[in-house]
């Protein structure tokens, strides 16, 4: 198959570019439903011991990225086929709920945009390649991460420990980079973002980086190895400084007020990725 599209380069990135549709499409689910579903174990293991144990207790609906059906939040109208294609059902529809006529977040077609000039920009600079496939499973989680920190200030244990896994397991194949600067990728990563934090709780009793951060920074460094950190961690905090300075000025935001720095670790990570031979 990668021979297949070896010859036929623009078939593959449009193969590719479809893939990422629809790939963004069932992010917009991981993203929407990942965090209420971390919600939800968090209260029932809080709760465990004060929950009914009597046989004639009623459970609650199963709520997963499968179950229920995707619908609209205002009028629970079930999403069809036909109104679930990536972008092109956004514009059929106008941007709103075929039933009740609730505008629908344009956040939903950007996503689904986005992963999909993302996953053609892996595929254009990697080509048919086992890089590419691994890149793109990446690519794919580094935006469901963002997002959801961005949204919600958490980076899921349930995608950054598997992802780390996968890296170090893809570099016993020397894909991206060799098994021992793998290890120490994450060893280094993860100690080096740890000690920032307890640096800075000891000085001022604040928390001023996340525990996800951590572990993020320790994925990437397993899959791109321990030469990777010092840029992504340069580029992270660039951007970071830009970022949070332009949102005070221009948005008035509260300079109190914490901002994720889990996607400006993915931003820069990704662009490691493709590009760290130019940056290193």
């Amino acid at each position: 198959m990668l021979i297949f599209f070896s010859h036929n380069p623009l078939f593959f990135i449009t193969v590719i570019g479809v893939l990422g549709l629809l790939v963004g499409s069932f992010l917009n689910v991981v993203i929407l439903r990942l965090p209420v579903m971390m919600e939800n174990e968090w209260y029932a293991l809080g709760h465990a011991r004060f929950r009914k144990t009597s046989s004639d207790e009623k459970e609650d609906a199963p709520f997963n990225l499968i179950t229920p059906n995707s619908h609209c939040p205002k009028c629970s109208h079930e999403i069809k086929a036909m109104e679930n294609i990536p972008i092109l059902s956004y514009l059929f529809l106008k941007g709103r709920c075929s039933d009740c006529g609730t505008n629908i977040p344009l956040r939903y077609p950007a996503i689904e945009a986005i992963t999909a000039l993302l996953s053609i920009a892996v595929a254009w600079h990697l080509g048919p390649t086992w890089e590419t496939i691994a890149a793109l499973l990446l690519t794919w989680a580094l935006v469901t991460l963002s997002i959801i920190d961005f949204d919600h200030q958490l980076l899921p244990d349930s995608i950054t420990l598997p992802f780390l896994w996968l890296g170090l397991g893809l570099s016993l194949a020397g894909i991206f980079t060799d098994a021992e600067s793998a290890i120490v990728g994450g060893i280094l990563g993860y100690l080096s973002l740890w000690s920032v934090y307890i640096l800075f709780k000891l000085t001022t009793g604040k928390e001023g980086i996340g525990h996800g951060d951590f572990k993020l920074l320790a994925m990437l460094g397993v899959w791109m190895g321990w030469q990777s950190l010092l840029p992504i961690i340069l580029l992270s905090s660039l951007v970071g400084i830009v970022v949070g300075i332009t949102l005070i000025i221009i948005h008035g935001r509260d300079k109190n007020m914490p901002i994720p720095f889990g996607p400006f670790l993915a931003s820069a990570g990704w662009i490691t990725l493709l590009w760290g031979d130019y940056i290193n």
